[in-house]
């Protein structure tokens, strides 16, 4: 999910390596990278910022499918021949973005045996994820889903420090995320921060080790 680490993926220095000229893009947080229905030609991957997915259905109900940060691959579609792109990326804050058309990918993954293992690992690690996900929305009430949402913002339970000041995120882009409504997740976050759970400041907001218990609570 969503926003930028300090450190930079060891994917990046792999990316750059002869990458053709006009692969780096910027996006302005509310730009659209792609839309649902477009024809898949490229892989992006995050160099810096964030990018949201966003899937609407026939009845014209949108939802947030994933949230990416730096480290990330997005529209990897194009390389099993999906004819049309499944959901919109747009950027959530100002991004950097590498873009490697289908072919470049394909004959970096079969000639360069460094970045195939790092794009496959990151592939298997987003599966991972995605199972994560379609469990938690089937089997936790919509209050654990918020606070897990908000702990993985954090990057809690990833590798080196966690970051406890996320920047403010909307409360109806977390009301798709985590499939309710909007006033609950506004009841949920207040009663986060009554608890002593989650604070507000200039800074952003604030994500406590403490919000785990709402989580394992049973």
């Amino acid at each position: 999910m969503g926003h930028a680490r300090k450190q930079v993926p060891d994917s990046d220095a792999l990316l750059q390596h002869e990458m053709p000229v006009g692969a780096a893009l910027a996006y302005e947080k509310g730009q659209t990278i792609f839309s649902q229905g477009d024809f898949p030609d490229s892989v992006f991957y995050v160099r810096q910022g964030g990018i949201k997915l966003t899937v609407v259905s026939n009845q014209g109900k949108e939802a947030i499918v994933a949230l990416l940060e730096a480290g990330a691959y997005f529209g990897q579609g194009c390389i099993t021949g999906q004819l049309l792109q499944t959901a919109t990326a747009t950027a959530i804050s100002f991004s950097s973005l590498l873009r490697i058309p289908r072919k470049e990918i394909m004959q970096r993954l079969q000639k360069d045996r460094n970045f195939s293992d790092d794009f496959v690992s990151y592939l298997i690690s987003h599966a991972f994820k995605i199972e994560e996900h379609l469990i938690d929305q089937l089997f936790n009430s919509a209050e654990k889903r918020l606070a897990r949402a908000l702990l993985l913002l954090a990057h809690y339970g990833e590798e080196g420090s966690p970051e406890t000041v996320i920047p403010r995120i909307n409360q109806e882009e977390l009301a798709e995320m985590i499939g309710t409504t909007r006033s609950r997740v506004s009841i949920f976050m207040n009663k986060f921060r009554k608890s002593g759970l989650i604070d507000y400041d200039d800074n952003g907001l604030h994500v406590r080790s403490s919000l785990l218990r709402v989580v394992l609570h049973d």
